[in-house]
């Protein structure tokens, strides 16, 4: 599915996506040695055990860039010139193997960027759940949106 043109957002616009992922130990351990994290937490299992947890914590920022990715297909697939920012990044609730995640993406402002005509400026907020309703994650990210192009 192509992802959306600027005018075609609209702020309070969600979006429940429909794709959902479960997070296995093997995505975690390959991002957390591929980004060089060594985070015990992480990749330790006797080590996490010790912990108010007892397991693994999936790495928060495979989590983040699960719940961005599931979004893209019906927001800005093809449709974005540039990630422009993110902000008021939050974990509220560990994310473990085996946890299931889908995403829910919220238009919270838009406006016609003023150094290009051809694009315009996105405001999201994209929530994590996991597969108990828990919210995992929560993001703002600014996209540099593409215009529709004009008919001719």
């Amino acid at each position: 599915m192509a992802g959306l043109y600027f005018e075609e957002f609209e702020e309070g616009q969600v979006f429940e996506h429909a794709i959902s992922r479960t997070v296995t130990e093997m995505d975690n351990v390959l991002f957390s040695t591929l980004t060089m994290n060594p985070q015990p937490l992480h990749l330790d299992e006797e080590f996490a055990k010790q912990t108010e947890f007892g397991q693994r914590l999936v790495n928060s920022l495979f989590t983040l860039g699960l719940v961005i990715g599931i979004s893209v297909g019906e927001t800005t697939l093809g449709t974005t010139i540039a990630n422009l920012g993110m902000s008021d990044v939050r974990f509220p609730k560990p994310v473990f193997h085996g946890d299931t995640l889908r995403a829910r993406t919220i238009v919270k402002s838009k406006r016609r960027s003023q150094s290009r005509k051809d694009a315009g400026i996105v405001e999201f907020e994209h929530q994590g759940i996991n597969q108990r309703g828990e919210t995992v994650a929560i993001c703002r990210r600014t996209g540099l949106m593409k215009c529709r192009p004009m008919e001719r």
